[in-house]
């Protein structure tokens, strides 16, 4: 299966500035699948290592770190020679070994021709909450998110109705109406399996929900095996009860994040430390409300005013326990959800392209899902589970704050009308 991070990786391997790399993302995004395609494909061998299944590895990086040292013993290790430039080095689940995360400062100032890439799942929290010495400055660092629409839609051989989408989004024309109900069937497909590698496999080979579920279940049961597993005692109950109310507060009108719908009183002090762990595990983001529109955008946000979505369409489905066909007819049980669910679909597209997305609401409750910065402009998008594309708030915006356009993402073709740019759901990975 194609993969963005592929192109990025590529452009790694021939950069005249290379620095070792660190892949980070949540479990079961295909950080391994992707370096080892990279490698087989652009280089001569891998030499790969993995920390979780090979714990003795350990010993050796606790003894000498220099890559003088590690490289022989490694080739020892791997059962083939390491040659510089020609071998791809693979450290894996490296967030269990802190001293091969040292390590990297070596290798970038003692072994630049060596490429090594460092891959870990909880790399967020290692990094944040160790005592060793991280090498700053010293590695490139990356973050791999679940597939989005378009490499779900190659996945599915739609790659020429994803140059068709390119086509109309640019040039602000509808798709041929055929064309825009196929589109959105792929949309509704993906909020059901979602991006996870394995998952979007699966569907590709078999077309079958239940094993799609199946699946999710399993990627669901290794989150919560990791809170347990890699989270301070007194905090995993507090975290579970953080993850699992977190579905539930999208299902809300407002969808701002209320502590006190965790338990009865609950405060920020409480469970600050469980959203964070849940934060830089790669399973949820924080999208912070702004209080002015004005460049950069973090100056101005509220530290405690934010939304949670979750990292994956298909999970956040699993997660509520959502029927299939539920999803895919988009019927009246769902009204509640699909505001929410559809929200966070967009923050998805919008994280994997690199956005740092925010919201914004007037002092009357007039809120914006969504403010990024694109193109160098500060652009509102206005998020619609349906057709209804009447929106009262990005009205309020536009004659508050005067951005060059809006985007309105909903049910309908594309098109450009008033100053906003007219985007169907199925298209928000062109943005």
């Amino acid at each position: 299966m194609y993969r963005k991070i592929t192109d990025y990786l590529k452009a790694w391997k021939e950069s005249s500035r290379r620095r070792p790399l660190i892949l980070q993302g949540a479990r079961q995004v295909g950080k391994t699948y992707s370096i080892l395609e990279f490698g087989r494909n652009f280089y001569e061998n891998v030499a790969y290592f993995n920390f979780e299944t090979n714990p003795g590895l350990n010993r050796t990086f606790q003894e000498d770190i220099s890559p003088a040292y590690l490289i022989p013993i490694l080739s020892h290790i791997a059962g083939q020679t390491i040659v510089r430039e020609k071998t791809l080095i693979v450290f894996d689940e490296v967030q269990l070994c802190e001293r091969a995360l040292t390590s990297l400062k070596y290798f970038c100032e003692d072994a630049p021709d060596y490429p090594v890439i460092a891959a870990g799942s909880l790399l967020g929290i290692a990094v944040n909450r160790a005592d060793f010495s991280f090498p700053v400055g010293k590695v490139e660092i990356k973050t791999l998110y679940p597939m989005d629409l378009e490499e779900f839609m190659l996945a599915m051989g739609e790659g020429a109705l994803v140059e068709r989408i390119k086509t109309s989004f640019h040039s602000d024309t509808p798709l041929p109406s055929a064309l825009h109900q196929a589109a959105m069937q792929l949309y509704r497909q993906y909020l059901v399996v979602g991006g996870m590698p394995e998952c979007v496999m699966l569907f590709a080979d078999t077309k079958d929900y239940i094993l799609i579920r199946h699946t999710q279940d399993t990627i669901l049961a290794g989150y919560l095996n990791d809170m347990s597993k890699y989270n301070n005692r007194n905090e995993i109950k507090k975290t579970r009860l953080a993850y699992d109310n977190i579905t539930v507060q999208l299902s809300k009108k407002n969808t701002r994040f209320q502590y006190k719908l965790l338990k009865k009183g609950g405060r920020a002090s409480e469970f600050e430390n469980a959203i964070e762990w849940l934060c830089l595990s790669g399973i949820v983001s924080q999208v912070y409300r702004v209080e002015q529109i004005r460049k950069p955008l973090e100056n101005y946000r509220d530290i405690d005013a934010f939304k949670i979505y979750v990292s994956d369409p298909g999970l956040l489905c699993a997660k509520k326990d959502l029927i299939a066909g539920d999803i895919l007819y988009m019927t009246d049980d769902l009204n509640d959800f699909k505001g929410g669910m559809t929200e966070n679909y967009v923050n998805v597209q919008l994280t994997a392209n690199g956005y740092r997305t925010y919201y914004w609401e007037s002092a009357r409750g007039a809120e914006i899902d969504f403010i990024i910065q694109r193109g160098g402009r500060l652009i509102p998008l206005e998020v619609k589970s349906a057709d209804n594309t009447k929106a009262k708030s990005l009205k309020v915006y536009m004659d508050t704050w005067h951005p060059d356009y809006a985007i309105k993402l909903s049910t309908k073709n594309f098109g450009f009308e008033d100053r906003k740019k007219i985007v169907p759901l199925y298209a928000a990975f062109c943005i």
